[in-house]
């Protein structure tokens, strides 16, 4: 996520704010300690008016339980209050979460089944419906809003397989209807990503005009678990790409800038 200033990245269980040049600058590592609900796992997050607004869940052999919008100081990165979401809604995962302004509505993604997207109001936290996605993208990943329109990324690229995954598209006339088609938007090729992995959330910087994606490679990841290390790898690698717009929604095909965060 950003807010025009800085990024704030999450991992599966702690959360970090960065400069604009990748250095970082605080973090949490204990962010579920005062949380009403027991939970392991973040998914991609997103950023209103001083908040960063999480999707929480405990999350475990490829399914999550008790899942929670739960909203940390974007300057302490410390908690500030949650919200249960609404097991009726049919979501079993939350993978991600962004702020629709213009419909004053937080949306929230499930990556074990991304036939929908939920929506809930903004202002009070209720439940409010689902956008049903067709075609279905595969493992959703991340949420986030530009000029009114949503953009979905998904791991629906078979890393062992070398294949990208995938950015796609949601136009905003859409968005209030029971269900609506995607468009691909974009394939994180390589190059610019330096190998085949795991593609997880993203945000857009207004300020800049740049699409900021967060990407994993390294460590082979089946079911949301992960299973050891592809070959040439000792580690996990997390990394910001940042891609300059150039062409009204379309985002560049070349890198301005890789960040490497924890």
């Amino acid at each position: 996520a950003t807010n025009g200033t800085h990024y704030f990245v999450s991992s599966s269980t702690a959360l970090f704010m960065y400069d604009l040049e990748g250095n970082l600058l605080h973090r949490n590592d204990n962010p579920f300690d005062a949380l009403p609900l027991p939970a392991n796992h973040f998914g991609d997050i997103g950023y209103f008016e001083g908040q960063l607004y999480t999707g929480v869940e405990w999350f475990d052999a490829g399914r999550g339980q008790d899942i929670q919008i739960v909203l940390y100081d974007a300057e302490t990165l410390d908690y500030s209050r949650s919200v249960p979401w609404n097991e009726d809604s049919g979501q079993v995962e939350c993978s991600a979460i962004t702020i629709d302004v213009d419909n004053e509505l937080v949306w929230m993604s499930d990556w074990v089944n991304s036939n929908y997207v939920y929506k809930y109001d903004l202002h009070n936290g209720e439940y409010v419906g689902k956008l049903h996605l067709r075609a279905t993208p595969e493992w959703t990943q991340g949420l986030a809003f530009y000029k009114g329109d949503l953009f979905i990324t998904a791991d629906d690229g078979d890393a062992d397989r070398k294949e990208p995954d995938n950015l796609w598209f949601v136009p905003k006339e859409t968005l209030l209807n029971n269900a609506t088609y995607i468009g691909l938007e974009k394939a994180f090729d390589v190059p610019p990503f330096l190998d085949h992995g795991e593609i997880e959330g993203l945000d857009f910087n207004t300020a800049t005009n740049q699409m900021i994606v967060h990407a994993n490679r390294g460590m082979r990841i089946v079911l949301g678990m992960p299973q050891g290390y592809y070959p040439g790898y000792t580690k996990e690698i997390h990394e910001l790409h940042v891609f300059n717009i150039i062409d009204g929604n379309d985002a560049s095909s070349t890198a301005d800038g890789i960040y490497e965060s924890e």
